[in-house]
């Protein structure tokens, strides 16, 4: 006698992470090549020691830590298990069956995943120029629309709307649909026409932004996020929807030593230096005939449509990990000098003709 499954789940795609391969420079999950502070490590290992005691299931501390600094209520923030463990509660808060999720496509792949699981509709609309097309997902808001994501910059793109256009789209969204501002990288934007999607929560009160300490902070082994939200009823249905003691003690205490001064300053240089690696990878590529739209995140993307999956194998010959999109193109993360080198060299070697 088989099981009885959800017949949903036949046709669920699955989440593709980023490959390891031994003996090769992974630049595919959009890691930071550098790892936690020192005093960050210290601090996970002492609290290691208290792994016998459940961890504090509201993360009390680092929610005031976090709006101390965002300079935002308490009960705007709610701190998750990573940005998509939220996005995954912000679907279960909002979206039933027959309702509607509209996002960019392509853009982050746990989108397509979690609506499917809650039983909702995926209303894809395509990016334009490797940028999200915001008046298309505005036209193709109906009665059934629950909730709108748009990750910027977008991932896998590195792609970033500016705040003219973000405001004019949020503008156009009905104030019962929320909106997700997915700003997992948004510690890497340089653009300054890309806005800060906390300066436009007094204006739009259906709007929630998703950031995350794995990238920028280096702790995407411990799964940390946070959500900002303008109503603090979107908070509390992410409290509702989260799986109980989902934030371990070592994840929390990890975060608020990321916080700290001292290691804020020092997460800036580090991402100061990512920023201009970036721009050196990208710079690189265009003269090697590539096309590289402009990135405001970590890694850099290359739309090679057809070709994809046969370049990222011969990336792969050359000790060099990238994550394919099949038929879409390769996002590459930025590493540090040494690995982007590495990478430059097979991109070289594996340039178009002429």
């Amino acid at each position: 006698m088989s099981l009885s499954l959800r017949p949903m789940l036949e046709r669920l795609p699955a989440y593709v992470p980023g490959r390891s391969v031994p003996g090769a420079i992974k630049l595919a999950s959009n890691e930071t090549s550098y790892p936690p502070l020192p005093h960050v490590i210290e601090r996970i290992a002492a609290v290691a020691a208290q792994a016998n005691r459940y961890p504090d299931n509201g993360a009390a501390a680092l929610t005031d830590a976090l709006a101390q600094r965002l300079g935002v209520r308490r009960d705007q923030v709610r701190v998750g298990g990573g940005s998509v463990a939220l996005c995954t509660q912000l679907v279960q808060a909002v979206a039933d069956a027959d309702d509607e999720i509209v996002f960019a496509w392509r853009s982050f792949e746990a989108y397509p995943i979690i609506t499917a699981v809650s039983g909702a509709s995926a209303i894809q609309v395509p990016l334009v120029e490797h940028v999200h097309d915001l008046a298309g997902m505005a036209e193709r808001i109906t009665g059934k629309t629950r909730l709108l994501f748009v990750c910027n910059p977008n991932n896998p793109t590195g792609t970033a709307v500016g705040r003219e256009a973000l405001v004019r789209f949020l503008r156009a969204v009905p104030p019962d649909v929320v909106v997700a501002l997915d700003e997992a990288y948004r510690e890497f934007v340089a653009d300054p026409d890309v806005p800060d999607g906390l300066t436009l929560l007094a204006e739009f009160p259906n709007l929630v932004v998703l950031r995350t300490f794995s990238k920028a902070y280096g702790l995407a082994g411990l799964r940390v996020g946070y959500a900002i939200a303008a109503d603090p009823a979107i908070t509390a249905a992410l409290a509702q929807t989260q799986v109980p003691f989902s934030i371990s003690t070592v994840a929390q205490a990890a975060a608020l030593a990321s916080l700290e001064p001292a290691a804020q300053a020092q997460m800036v240089e580090r991402v100061r230096e990512v920023g201009a690696e970036r721009a050196r990878v990208r710079d690189a590529l265009l003269r090697l005939g590539y096309a590289v739209p402009p990135s405001q995140a970590n890694f850099v993307w290359l739309p090679l449509g057809a070709a994809t999956l046969a370049w990222a194998a011969r990336c792969e010959e050359h000790k060099v990990v990238v994550r394919a999109f099949a038929d879409s193109g390769v996002r590459v993360t930025i590493g540090n000098p040494t690995e982007n080198d590495a990478f430059l060299a097979a991109a070289e070697a594996l340039a178009p003709a002429g």
